[in-house]
């Protein structure tokens, strides 16, 4: 395909002119990416729009991560003006991918988790070098946690009652999760990557170690409770996790990681389960109102089991109580049987 003649000087400058390039599959974000070929050689470009996009986290963060030992693309060429980063290509075998084709699921999470407890064992950095910037490693707050929730009231609550949520009802919710907030910091905060599941997630078999994951979208990422990130790759609204693969895994992460107080990080693990979860519920009919994608709303049922799964837990009663009082059954799971 014909690209902007910027991307082709970039590329150029980079030892990849002529290449042949075609489209990847993108995300919920505005970035894009293309797999170069050249012969038998293939890179990818990411291409993160200015104004839209920054590359320094991702250049930053990577850098990091695979200073850890971890597989990470290796990053090939930086032109942070124009939003283009050129990468090493690692496949396309992601998690999915490679469940689907037989590898074994207790295997890959197992990995996946040991990844997690490695960068949670280093004091997370306040700072990372980005090129010729710094990037600063943002902080999770109370704060900006319950705006996550809030897309429940923003989005989620007038596509399912037709109209905006009384403010009575809205001043419950808030009090409710403002109750639940301090139990998320179950320990030192750590180096979080925020979007750490299955589709950011590549199976590598042919190396060794931890770095058989394939880590991707990491630019995200952020000091936040530790259980933030164990959540995201075994909680995934995208696929289920095999039953009874989830107290296993946790009890993994713990082994990993003695000095955490185990009690503190369950808790810990669910009250970010359930944040996670309504955050989710709200981005998906905002991907599908605002941004025309309805796609994710098939969702919505595995994320609504994930959410009642964590409300059982007796630390979110407050939370459970205003889903019971204000959310009836026919605007949870079974509202989105049908969607696209």
């Amino acid at each position: 395909m014909t690209l902007p003649r910027e991307i082709t000087a970039f590329l150029a400058a980079h030892g990849w002119d002529g290449a042949d390039a075609l489209p990847l599959a993108g995300d919920a974000s505005h970035r894009r990416y293309m797999r170069l070929h050249r012969g038998a050689e293939t890179a990818v470009l990411m291409i993160a729009p200015p104004g839209l996009e920054l590359v320094e986290p991702f250049v930053a963060v990577g850098r990091y991560l695979a200073g850890l030992g971890l597989s990470v693309p290796a990053i090939r060429g930086v032109d942070a003006a124009l939003g283009l980063v050129l990468l090493e290509d690692l496949g396309d075998l992601s998690f999915v991918a490679a469940l689907n084709a037989g590898h074994d699921e207790a295997e890959l999470y197992a990995a996946a988790t040991d990844v997690l407890a490695r960068v949670h064992r280093e004091p997370a950095p306040d700072s990372l070098p980005a090129g010729d910037a710094v990037h600063t490693l943002p902080r999770y707050s109370d704060a900006r946690m319950q705006r996550e929730v809030d897309l429940v009231l923003e989005w989620y609550w007038p596509a399912v009652a037709g109209g905006p949520v009384p403010e009575s009802i809205a001043a419950e919710w808030r009090a409710a999760w403002e109750s639940v907030w301090p139990l998320a910091w179950h320990d030192t905060p750590v180096l979080v990557q925020f979007d750490y599941h299955s589709p950011n997630l590549l199976w590598l078999p042919e190396r060794d170690g931890l770095r058989r994951v394939g880590v991707l979208d990491f630019q995200d990422s952020l000091h936040a409770p530790a259980a933030y990130d164990v959540v995201s790759v075994i909680q995934d609204p995208r696929r289920d996790v095999r039953a009874g693969l989830e107290p296993v895994l946790i009890e993994r992460y713990l082994a990993a990681r003695p000095e955490v107080d185990a009690d503190a990080f369950r808790t810990a693990y669910a009250v970010l389960g359930a944040q996670r979860a309504s955050r989710i519920l709200g981005v998906f009919v905002r991907l599908w109102q605002r941004d025309g994608k309805p796609g994710y709303l098939r969702h919505q049922p595995r994320v609504w089991a994930l959410l009642s799964r964590n409300l059982e837990h007796p630390a979110l009663a407050p939370v459970k109580a205003w889903f019971d009082a204000h959310m009836p059954e026919g605007w949870r799971a079974a509202r989105w049987r049908d969607a696209a």
